[in-house]
């Protein structure tokens, strides 16, 4: 059977351009199949060369539309691109939808251009628990840019930009408060605003809103923090473009209408503007060690998790809950106790 095929024959023929051995590696990673970590740590010295883009904000606000017109930009600069789309899974039947396919039809049959749905399959963030995993195959398979489309995320779901090494964050008029747009939260992990459909009434309010948002948080610097509890990660020396007030990376607002194609060459000029500084600031660096932390954290919880459950015996993690909710123990002295067990 084509799907038993070992890992390296699949890790060989992903590397060598099959479509078909990229998907099926992908499936394995997001089933969590037995080899997926074998295969994972066989395409990961290929990875490191695409640069990832993520886009996140509040549902409605057209990121779908909006990475279907940039991925369509990067073609005609002749450039190939991967989408990975994160869609919810319901919390009561476990299913999703991953509209995201229809909604990017006119992608399809581009050679130069792959998308993958993928449920979040109870995950928080905005992302799945594959999504990194995910990355990295397509960044092995040699794409130039990947567009990571986060669900529709409220204002402290950031975990994009553990992922991507620049953020977009997408706004829209219309959709409340402009006071909303000035708390703190998913807003300031934006190397880029945009304010979609720039064509809807109010959007001159959003855009005030935003910029007033930037005037209070002046123009310092805009490095991702690493908010983990197990892993710290210390910056690199900043080099002098990253040490001068002048030369620091300026967020600014942009407008697009991404359904006509409006404002989405500007935007895409504004990312590479911003893959380009990355690199002359030392900033990519700092983040690809951010990327490593955080990829190596969410492997240590989950072993954890997985020597825990494989140490117990049946039935007495309820046992252990029950007695919680008697109060006959306390959630900390348990979880200090299961921990000791190891």
């Amino acid at each position: 059977m084509a799907y038993a095929q070992s890992v390296a024959a699949l890790a060989s023929a992903l590397l060598a351009g099959d479509r078909l051995a990229l998907a099926r590696a992908l499936s394995r990673v997001e089933n969590q199949t037995e080899d997926a970590a074998a295969l994972l740590a066989a395409l990961y010295p290929a990875s490191g060369r695409a640069h990832i883009v993520g886009i996140t904000g509040a549902p409605g606000t057209g990121k779908s539309t909006l990475v279907t017109a940039l991925a369509q930009r990067y073609r005609q600069a002749g450039q190939t691109v991967a989408v990975v789309a994160v869609d919810p899974t319901s919390p009561f039947t476990g299913g999703a939808l991953l509209g995201d396919r229809v909604r990017m039809r006119s992608l399809a049959g581009d050679p130069g251009i792959f998308v993958r749905s993928m449920a979040t399959r109870g995950s928080l963030g905005g992302l799945s628990q594959s999504t990194g995993e995910a990355v990295t195959l397509l960044d092995a398979a040699g794409f130039d840019r990947i567009l990571v489309e986060t669900v529709g995320v409220g204002q402290a779901e950031v975990e994009i930009a553990s992922t991507a090494h620049t953020t977009l964050v997408v706004e829209a008029p219309g959709l409340g408060d402009e006071v909303q747009a000035i708390k703190a939260g998913i807003l300031e992990i934006a190397d880029i605003l945009v304010v979609n459909k720039a064509d809807r009434p109010g959007v001159d309010r959003t855009v005030r809103a935003l910029e007033m948002m930037l005037d209070i948080e002046g123009d310092g610097p805009r490095a991702v923090r690493h908010h983990g509890q197990l892993l710290r990660v210390e910056s690199p020396p900043r080099t002098r473009e990253a040490k001068d007030p002048a030369l620091r990376w300026q967020v600014r607002v942009l407008q697009t209408v991404a359904s006509a194609g409006t404002g989405v060459e500007e935007l895409r000029e504004r990312v590479e503007l911003h893959r380009r500084w990355l690199h002359a600031s030392g900033e990519f660096t700092t983040r690809e060690q951010l990327r490593a932390a955080h990829t190596l954290e969410t492997l240590l919880r989950a072993e954890l998790n997985r020597r825990i459950a494989a140490q117990m015996p049946a039935g007495h993690l309820a046992e252990v809950v029950d007695q919680i909710c008697r109060r006959q123990t306390d959630p900390y002295s348990a979880a200090a106790t299961l921990l000791a067990a190891l």
